[in-house]
């Protein structure tokens, strides 16, 4: 046993033999894990807090208008990708993600002020902007997570531990979910975005101390990474984001994911308004979804994902999803009932947040420190809203045609078929461009020896 591993075990040993037992954890990492957890807690606490709100809030403005709000959305992420593009040039790591959050948990005080008092009219005007806002808060603060990982963690510590650290998502979500469920009936929404707003504060500052743990985490020298600007242009993201085959080819895996994930939710959508007449019952079923899903996912991500991905790879975990949505699809066009539907809703989140969502991030580990801000943005924002675009309104011309549920999952089902074999193709990929890496790593470790 190594010095840095009895000293470890000496300070909070018990902490550690847990972690040993549920994942291949090194000491090294063991402090840097701790502050990501707290970090990715915080972020999905302060979204799962808002995002019953957010769904009740879309459905109160009329489900038919579901399509301008994601149009809405779409046009938000655009605006807002250049200013984050230039946050990320010239300042440090720290100082754009600080920013991001803070300027988020301000948008969060200024809709308190604006619900404080206003009548349904305006109430629904506000919720539909609220709606857009939140989808877009949603995407941006988690990919600036996310960047934060693929730049802490290489390829081999990604595979070991980025299942475990999406556990810390799940805990958010939970914990989100369940305040949200628990006092949306007695507790006006005003205070419920207060708290969300606290979260935020607690993920800059659980960001900082993550920071400062990264250089050490990889033996860097004094002149700390994280402190110098990232540099580039603010266009460079989404021009790499075309240019580069391996990049392309992430935002058709987004794209598929989630055309076929919005098809879901407009089900989903239509059959909560068709149930529930009150508006705190709707909201508080939309959380009851949300605490499934998450209580499903956890399980598997504390004790599977990091097993998975080294048993059969990145390119098979990462097709598991849509080998899912081929079956569920097929189901509902065989038997296109609710149970079945919202069965299907589940086990898909459930494994998009536990196999898919982690190796997705891992992709990212094998490219350019300045993709994993500028074009891994694009990518889960621009892109991803893009995909939700097009999956809205190819859903309201398929339902114009007088395609219903059987006719909608026989479309989807040659889509997920496309979606299983981009995964593959980009799992393979990255294998090899991580190869490629940790050869030269090792060139260049053999040079300075």
């Amino acid at each position: 046993m190594s010095d840095s591993e009895t000293a470890l075990q000496a300070e909070g040993g018990s902490v550690y033999r847990l972690l040993k037992r549920m994942i291949d954890v090194r000491p090294a990492e063991v402090r840097a894990l701790g502050w990501s957890w707290l970090y990715i807690f915080a972020v999905l606490s302060s979204y799962y807090i808002l995002r019953p709100i957010r769904d009740d809030m879309g459905v109160a403005g009329g489900v038919d208008n579901l399509q301008w709000l994601f149009t809405g959305t779409l046009l938000g992420m655009i605006a807002v990708n250049p200013p984050f593009a230039a946050l990320v040039a010239k300042l440090p790591r720290i100082r754009f993600i600080a920013f991001t959050y803070r300027f988020f948990g301000a948008n969060l005080l200024l809709f308190i002020l604006l619900l404080h008092g206003a009548s349904s009219e305006q109430n629904i005007w506000i919720g539909r902007a609220f709606f857009i806002w939140a989808s877009v808060f949603n995407l941006f603060v988690v990919s600036v997570f996310w960047a934060v990982m693929v730049d802490v963690f290489d390829t081999e510590q990604s595979k070991r531990l980025f299942g475990f650290i999406a556990a810390g998502a799940t805990l958010g979500g939970i914990m989100g979910s369940s305040v949200t469920a628990a006092f949306a009936k007695d507790v006006p929404a005003t205070y419920l975005l207060l708290v969300s707003a606290l979260l935020l504060e607690l993920a800059v500052f659980s960001v900082r101390r993550l920071s400062r743990l990264s250089d050490a985490l990889h033996h860097r020298p004094a002149a700390r990474i994280d402190e110098l600007p990232i540099g580039g242009s603010v266009l460079s993201g989404v021009i790499h984001a075309f240019k580069s085959p391996y990049l392309a080819n992430l935002g058709v895996y987004i794209l598929l994911f989630t055309i076929t994930s919005t098809f879901l939710y407009f089900q989903q959508a239509e059959i909560a308004k068709q149930s529930f007449a009150d508006r705190g019952a709707r909201t508080a079923f939309f959380a009851r979804v949300d605490l499934w899903v998450n209580v499903l996912t956890l399980a598997a991500q504390l004790f599977l994902t990091g097993k998975v991905l080294r048993v059969i790879g990145v390119g098979f975990t990462l097709a598991m999803l849509p080998a899912l949505s081929v079956i569920g699809f097929s189901g509902l066009a065989l038997a296109p009932i609710m149970t079945v539907l919202v069965i299907y809703q589940v086990l898909r989140r459930a494994g998009n947040f536990a196999f898919a969502r982690p190796t997705r991030e891992v992709l990212f580990t094998v490219v350019a420190r300045e993709d994993k801000y500028k074009a891994k943005s694009f990518i889960d924002t621009v892109i991803y809203r893009t995909g939700d675009q097009l999956g809205a309104w190819a859903y309201a011309g398929l339902a114009f045609a007088g395609l219903g549920t059987i006719g909608i999952s026989v479309v989807a089902v040659p889509l997920s078929l496309l979606w299983l074999f981009n995964s593959v193709w980009l799992g393979r990929t990255q294998e090899k461009l991580a190869t490629a890496e940790s050869g030269r790593l090792r060139a260049e470790t053999q040079s300075v020896v």
